[in-house]
């Protein structure tokens, strides 16, 4: 059976993970100073994250942007008061470099979150992750920026994320139960021949959606697209069809009933459905605070990507880098 390095780098997670909990020193921001979270892809998700808890936990008191990399890098006001954090896998992509240097330019406070690939990345603070990743789709680079996002919150709010960052420290037993469910062999072989795949999720868990449906399209080649459950009720009902397939989230809080709405209008329309929950469910993951949900529910989601892979031929190491004409292809882009 064909092993990637994706392979093992989920299942090391909740290690690395635990890792990062116990070593990482973040600064105390002001939170009463504008706070802003960029990214591209994967790390931009771990900012829309980050900002969910700030504006949760805080009451609503504090609601920092997610704002892309490429965009603010070019176009937005930044100013010295701003206090910017930089999330990047490896430190070393263009527009989050050309973003760290025009918020320094404008004296602005930067705190760039990277793996320990580059030596010396910009940034008034900056904050490790993980070593490089092997697999071009990345998995604990994105766990290990949440637990150390999810640090950088509870003591930017303090006591009013006592009980979050209490949680957050139990975080890598969950992952660590999570990473023990059976392989979800399953689960891919009913999705193996569908295409394309909607992924949805309620609240929180909507950001888990747009990371899996980017994870399934580097990983196994299938297009995927995440989005609201109740996004998915409107206008997009036109495209449903018996050739795709739908994994379905269950929520963690409240959905007005959305759920088993949307599921029954799947099925009706004759789509394979898979449900991954905290509950009954076929793809399972841990039971966690509501807030901390990204860091164990994206885990079955991720293994379900290593079984597509196997099924399809595909590569979630090399993303298509090994084969013409994308190598040549995505090579002339810089990014």
């Amino acid at each position: 059976m064909t092993q990637f390095a994706f392979d093992e780098q989920v299942a090391g997670q909740a290690q690395a993970v635990a890792e990062v909990l116990a070593s990482a020193d973040v600064p105390a921001l002001d939170r009463d100073r504008p706070l802003l979270f960029a990214g591209i892809g994967t790390s931009l998700h771990a900012c829309r994250v980050a900002a969910y808890w700030t504006a949760e936990l805080s009451g609503g008191r504090l609601r920092p942007a997610a704002i892309e990399a490429h965009e603010l890098a070019l176009h937005g006001q930044l100013r010295s008061g701003d206090q910017l954090v930089v999330v990047s896998h490896r430190g070393t992509k263009r527009f989050p470099n050309e973003l760290l240097a025009r918020a320094e330019g404008a004296g602005a406070t930067t705190v760039t979150v990277t793996g320990w690939g580059n030596p010396n990345p910009a940034g008034t603070f900056v904050l490790r992750t993980c070593p490089d990743e092997r697999a071009g789709t990345h998995s604990v680079s994105y766990l290990t920026a949440l637990a150390v996002l999810g640090k950088l919150v509870a003591r930017l709010l303090g006591a009013e994320a006592a009980a979050f960052a209490r949680a957050l420290d139990a975080i890598p037993a969950a992952m660590t139960r999570t990473l023990a469910e059976p392989v979800p062999i399953e689960a891919a072989a009913r999705l193996s021949l569908r295409e394309p795949v909607l992924v949805t999720g309620f609240g929180i868990d909507e950001i888990t959606a747009e990371e899996a449906a980017l994870k399934l399209k580097e990983g196994t080649y299938l297009w995927a697209e995440g989005m609201s459950q109740e996004f998915a009720l409107h206008g997009t009902p036109a495209v449903f069809d018996p050739r795709m397939a739908a994994i379905l989230i269950t929520p963690g809080r409240e959905d007005g009933d959305r759920f088993p709405e949307v599921r029954a209008l799947l099925l009706e329309l004759g789509l394979e459905v898979i449900t991954c929950g905290a509950g009954a469910a076929d793809l399972h993951f841990a039971e966690v605070d509501y807030l901390l949900r990204p860091l164990v529910a994206i885990l079955p989601l991720h293994r379900l990507v290593g079984e597509l892979a196997r099924l399809r031929g595909s590569n979630p190491d090399t993303i298509r880098a090994d084969q013409a004409p994308w190598s040549s292809a995505v090579a002339r882009v810089r990014l």
